[in-house]
């Protein structure tokens, strides 16, 4: 009591303390906690901020509008804004800003507004002062269409200075005509040689002795080839929330349940009341939708639609009868038949003929009504002399949408299709062909298939662990954490306790969906933390249920590839050069190709036809160097040992073939040169946007924050 009344007096004192503490930590977190006060930009290129809010706005917009979730719209957006940046910067170095013409231009050529008819002349024309107007209304009727529209204007004005960048740089690319000659030289040129080719693979590789530090010398000789991202690897055990049998029992249970009629005591009625089966029920609909955790669906279904192992069950059930519990995907399932619709679902594909004033009518169609069933007729005579021709004809001759499908419209059901091209349909049978016209035009029809549909009533219940099981399997994750703290050896224990251990390497730090496991982004941010470590491990929730625990096995930073990880890569190219060595000190170099080759017990080869502009010799693969030690000799001269791709060669020029010393060269020089002038610069052009942009992206400084927020 004593104690309890001194707490009493001293009530204020504690409070303040108590305050005091609590407001020092609130306020540390201000001034400790970068992300308090300023927020870093999502990236930084060339010294210009990208803010996070607009980038968040755009990956906002792209997974409400595109149903995209994850790191696949926020890598899209970050490329898309990422290449604007760059090339923002370019057009400011360069002048380029696109005016009113520019975007009037854009716009004339765009299909949204070029075939809209509110903005369309009486003669079918764009006219862009009616466009105009309706952005002018816009402003002060609807500002956030306005808005939207400054959005897509701006868009519209990058895709201008991007295209005018470009034309720019393209104009400036040529080739003269001594670089035409030089290619015609280069491609048609050509020798013809013989050689020996002493392979690398002669010589053993347990005759050669090398060093890790030679290794590591030729991996920083040629670091382009062997620089690496920051990776992770890691291992994993997975335990998974599924139900068990007893729980599949119990849902079964559950399930038969609505198959009895029941008599149960109303206590407000006071009335002991019948409550119905799904044999009984009046009201079906009702009593699914209070049951079943998947609303009643009065859709009638064709047998592939239906669960696959129990669909022939299913299909064959006479009216009323009642079949189930079964498994369907994540459901269990019990289902009554009410209906079945023989030829239920057709298929039917269409030629569509239009005309000027039908529904729909595409602006571009100015045959009258009459034409058009003239031509209806025609294609009709056309399917009926050819009814295998149907897909080339509506290729060819239709107005509808489906022309690019070849006129298939799938199965369709009764009462989709407007009422002409239903009825026809429908009471067709499968191969007929007939005419009909509806609002839209003529359709030239053909009924190419028909099922049967039925009409089930289901209960369904989700397939899902009880609590009991879900309480076993995290224990059961919780003790292997605890054992794991222990020992850090994730494998031994998996075997100690017959787990399956799975590993994934090469985790980049933008990565989301693992082989295996999608949606894991918090695995990556993890892994990718200053402070992880080798042999680190954490437990992570999986979003069907369950639990993986992971560790960390291999710690890749960015920069050169460890000797360990690039030995693969490097290593044959480092015997290789070893190799070449022993060959050429085995072989006196004065030796000719007939004594060389008995020496080596080799044949001598023959290649001829050679160019410098494909430099691959039969047999033997590219050997680019050779080519060109060939065309340095001279005829019936011999040369050097040459270290190839392959082995290391000796070669003798038997012929060589000049094409400008020829009459027909002289005769036709100019003709040749333009040609090849012109190859030149159509291949220079072909892919000058990518080629240009990759460039300037190379150039760019550019800092990637995407995995502090995503």
């Amino acid at each position: 009591m004593a104690v309890l009344g001194k707490i009493r007096e001293r009530s204020i004192i504690l409070i303040f303390v108590i305050g005091m503490a609590l407001f020092a930590f609130v306020i540390s977190g201000v001034f400790t906690d970068p992300g308090m006060t300023s927020q870093k930009p999502i990236g930084i290129v060339n010294g210009e901020d990208i803010s996070i809010e607009e980038f968040r706005n755009q990956v906002d917009f792209l997974e409400r509008n595109y149903n995209l979730l994850g790191m696949i719209p926020v890598n899209n957006v970050w490329d898309q804004t990422l290449r604007a940046e760059i090339l923002n910067s370019q057009y400011k170095l360069s002048g380029i800003d696109s005016g009113k013409d520019h975007i009037e231009f854009i716009l004339s050529q765009n299909p949204s507004f070029n075939s809209d008819p509110r903005f369309l002349n009486d003669a079918g024309i764009f006219e862009i002062e009616k466009f105009i107007d309706l952005i002018i209304d816009l402003k002060t009727t609807n500002t956030q269409s306005y808005e939207q529209w400054k959005n897509q204007e701006q868009i519209f004005q990058n895709q201008s200075n991007e295209q005018i960048y470009f034309n720019l740089i393209r104009s400036g690319i040529n080739f003269t005509q001594k670089d035409g000659e030089n290619e015609y030289l280069v491609q048609n040129n050509n020798v013809d040689i013989e050689y020996i080719q002493i392979p690398f693979s002669s010589i053993s590789d347990s005759l050669i002795t090398y060093k890790n530090s030679e290794i590591k010398k030729y991996i920083e000789s040629n670091e382009n080839e062997f620089k690496v991202e920051a990776s992770r690897n890691i291992e994993y055990v997975m335990f998974e929330e599924k139900p068990s049998l007893d729980d599949e029992n119990v849902i079964k249970s559950k399930l038969q349940s609505y198959l009895i009629e029941k008599k149960e005591y109303n206590n407000v009625s006071k009335l002991e009341e019948t409550i119905p089966s799904l044999l009984t029920a009046k009201n079906l609909e009702e009593f699914v939708n209070r049951t079943s955790e998947i609303k009643y669906d009065s859709i009638y279904l064709p047998k592939g639609s239906l669960a696959s192992d129990h669909a022939n069950m299913l299909f064959n059930l006479n009216k009323n009868q009642i079949y189930g519990p079964y498994l369907d995907g994540d459901y269990f399932k019990i289902s009554r038949m009410l209906d079945k619709k023989k030829g239920g679902s057709v298929r039917a594909s269409h030629i569509l003929v239009s005309y000027e004033s039908a529904q729909n009518s595409n602006s571009q169609i100015t045959r009258s009504k009459l034409e058009a069933k003239k031509e209806a007729n025609r294609i009709m005579r056309l399917v009926k002399g050819k009814p295998d021709s149907f897909s080339e004809l509506a290729f060819e001759f239709s107005d509808g949408p489906s022309k690019d499908q070849g006129g298939d419209l799938g199965f369709v059901q009764e009462g989709n299709m407007v009422k002409p091209f239903n009825d026809y349909i429908f009471s067709k049978r499968e191969g007929s062909v007939g005419l009909v016209e509806t609002d839209f035009g003529f359709h030239v029809i053909k009924v190419v298939a028909k099922q049967d549909v039925v009409l089930l009533a289901s209960i369904a219940q989700k397939n899902i662990p009880s609590d009991q099981t879900s309480d076993k399997v995290f224990n059961l994750a919780t003790k292997f954490e605890i054992n794991l703290s222990k020992t850090l050896n994730l494998n031994a224990l998996a075997v100690e306790n017959d787990y399956t251990v799975k590993p994934i390497n090469g985790i980049k730090v933008l990565d989301d969906n693992l082989p295996g496991l999608s949606n894991q982004r918090r695995v990556v941010q993890w892994l990718f933390s200053e402070e992880i470590k080798l042999n680190d491990y954490k437990r992570f929730d999986l979003s069907n249920g369950g639990y993986i625990i992971a560790q960390v096995t291999d710690i890749t930073k960015e920069g050169l590839s460890s000797v360990a990880n690039a030995s693969f890569r490097a290593l044959p190219k480092v015997l290789n050069s070893k190799k070449a060595n022993l060959i050429i000190k085995q072989n006196d170099t004065k030796l000719s190709l007939k004594d060389l080759a008995e020496n080596n017990n080799l044949e001598i080869k023959k290649a001829l036809a050679l160019n410098q502009k494909n430099a691959t010799i039969s047999g033997s693969g590219r050997e680019p160097l050779l080519v060109g030690h060939a065309f340095g000799l001279d005829i019936n001269q011999v040369s050097d040992f040459i270290i190839g791709e392959n082995g290391v060669y000796k070669i003798k020029v038997l012929k060589k073939n000049i094409v400008s010393d020829s009459e027909n060269y002289e005769s036709n020089k100019f003709n040749f040169i333009i040609s090849y002038q012109n190859q030149l610069l159509n291949a220079s052009r072909s892919n000058l946007d990518n080629s240009v942009y990759q460039s300037v992206k190379q150039k760019a400084d550019i800092e990637d924050n995407r995995s502090l927020y995503y």
